[in-house]
C-alpha cells in the first residue's frame, strides 16, 4: 500500500532566520547578560531609532505592552474616550480597556486604514459637544501606513494625543519617511509572524525623551532608584530581554531584503490572480510604499461565484494556511454596545478579504501552488 502524506504545512507568515541570530545570541550568552537588560538590548534600541528616524526607543515584551504604556503615560484613565479603527487586531484595542477607558470605533477607508475624513468630521462634532477623545490611535493595516501628516494636523487642531500603531508596517514608507512617525508615540511589534521578529516583542518610540524614560521605568516594575525595593506607583514586567534583542538585531539587518521579497511575492500573486473574476487586491495609497506584510485579496462572491471562506477552506485542504482579515472590533462580542462610527466598509473587507501565504522564505514553487489552488477554487469550485 502506498501512503500519500500531506505536503509540509505552508504557514501564513512564519519567522525567517538569517543565520546571524545564533551568532548574536552566542555573544549575548558569552557576555552573561541573560537577564532582561544588556548590551544587545541597548544596541537594538539605538538601531530601531536610526531605522525609524526617531530620537528615543524602549524595547518591550510586545506591541500590546507598548500601546498600554503609551496610553498610561498620556494619562488615559477611567471614562476617557479613545478613538481607534474598528478594522484592527485585538491587541491594538485591549490596552484601552486596561486603562478603564472607553473605545470608540471608526470605519476604514478604501485602503483599510482608519477613515480620516470620518475622524475629521466627528472631531468637529465632538468639540461642540465637549466630548473630545483623550487620544486617537491610528493603525497601519497589513503594512499600509496612515497619512500621519493629516492625522497629526487633525489632533493638533483639537488638542488630542496621537498614537501610531505601526505594528504591521516596519519597513513601510510614507512620502519617503518611515511609517508611524509624527505621533506622540509609535508602536512596533516583533511577534513571530511580523516582517522581523524577536520571537515575541515590541517597541515604543517617541521624540519625547521624558516619555520614553517614563516608559522604561514603568516597564521594569516602577522601582524607585534606591537600594531597597521602593514603589510609588504600580508598574509592569514589560521589558524585552537581552537574548531576544540579539535575535531582533539579526533580523533588523535583513529588513530591506525582507521588504523586497514581500514585494516580489505580492507581484506574483497579482500576476497570477488579478484576472480572475471578482478578485481584487488591497492597494497602497498615493505616496506610500507598503512593506506588503501580507498579500491581501478580496473575493466578491457576486462576481466570483465563491466566497473568501470557500477559498480559505480549499487551501486548508492542501495544508496551506490563509486567514480572513481582522474581524471588526464593533462586531466582537466583547465590545457589544460600544460606540461605532460607520463600519460598513470594514464589515465588507472582513467578509471578502483573505490574507495569502506571504512568508519571505516561501519558494516560488510554493507560491505557484497557492496560486493554482486559488485559480481552481474560483474557476472550478467543487
Amino acid at each position: 500500500m502506498t501512503s500519500h502524506s500531506q505536503p509540509a504545512r505552508l504557514f501564513l507568515s512564519p519567522p525567517h532566520q538569517t543565520g546571524r541570530e545564533a551568532i548574536l545570541i552566542g555573544e549575548a550568552l558569552e557576555s552573561n547578560y541573560v537577564a532582561p537588560v544588556g548590551p544587545m538590548l541597548d544596541a537594538f534600541e539605538r538601531e530601531l531609532e536610526a531605522r525609524m528616524q526617531m530620537s528615543h526607543c524602549v524595547a518591550l515584551a510586545s506591541g500590546t505592552a507598548a500601546l498600554h504604556l503609551a496610553l498610561r503615560i498620556l494619562g488615559v484613565g477611567a471614562g476617557d474616550r479613545v478613538w481607534a479603527p474598528t478594522l484592527t487586531f485585538m491587541g491594538g484595542i485591549s490596552p484601552i480597556i486596561f486603562q478603564n477607558a472607553v473605545p470608540v470605533f471608526f470605519d476604514c477607508d478604501a485602503h483599510g486604514v482608519i477613515d480620516l475624513d470620518l475622524v475629521d468630521a466627528e472631531l468637529v462634532r465632538a468639540a461642540l459637544r465637549g466630548e473630545l477623545p483623550k487620544a486617537l490611535i491610528v493603525t497601519d493595516l497589513y503594512g499600509i501606513p496612515v497619512d500621519m501628516a493629516r492625522a497629526r494636523a487633525l489632533c493638533d487642531r483639537h488638542g488630542v494625543a496621537l498614537v501610531s500603531d505601526a505594528a504591521e508596517s516596519l519597513g513601510s514608507t510614507l512620502h519617503g519617511s518611515p511609517a508611524g512617525r509624527l505621533a506622540d508615540f509609535t508602536i512596533l511589534s516583533f511577534n513571530g509572524n511580523k516582517i522581523i521578529t524577536t520571537s515575541g516583542g515590541g517597541a515604543l518610540l517617541s521624540e519625547n525623551e521624558a516619555h520614553i524614560r517614563k516608559a522604561r521605568f514603568l516597564s521594569t516594575q516602577a522601582r524607585e532608584p534606591v537600594p531597597h525595593y521602593e514603589h510609588l506607583e504600580v508598574g509592569f514586567n514589560y521589558r524585552l530581554s537581552n537574548i531576544c534583542a540579539a535575535i531582533g538585531r539579526a533580523q533588523l539587518e535583513a529588513l530591506d531584503a525582507r521588504v523586497s521579497r514581500k514585494h516580489e511575492i505580492y507581484a506574483a500573486y497579482r500576476k497570477g490572480l488579478s484576472q480572475l473574476p471578482g478578485v481584487s487586491f488591497l492597494e497602497d495609497p498615493p505616496g506610500t510604499v507598503s512593506n506588503r506584510w501580507l498579500a491581501v485579496v478580496f473575493i466578491d462572491p457576486e462576481v466570483a461565484g465563491v466566497t473568501a471562506e470557500d477559498v480559505r477552506v480549499a487551501l486548508e485542504q492542501h495544508n496551506i494556511e490563509s486567514r480572513p482579515l481582522w474581524k471588526p472590533m464593533h462586531l466582537q462580542p466583547v465590545f457589544e454596545g460600544a460606540e461605532s462610527m460607520g463600519g460598513a466598509l470594514s464589515e465588507q473587507m472582513f467578509r471578502q478579504g483573505l490574507g495569502l501565504p506571504s512568508g519571505t522564505a516561501m519558494t516560488e514553487v510554493d507560491q505557484q501552488r497557492v496560486i493554482g489552488l486559488v485559480v481552481k477554487a474560483v474557476l472550478s469550485p467543487v
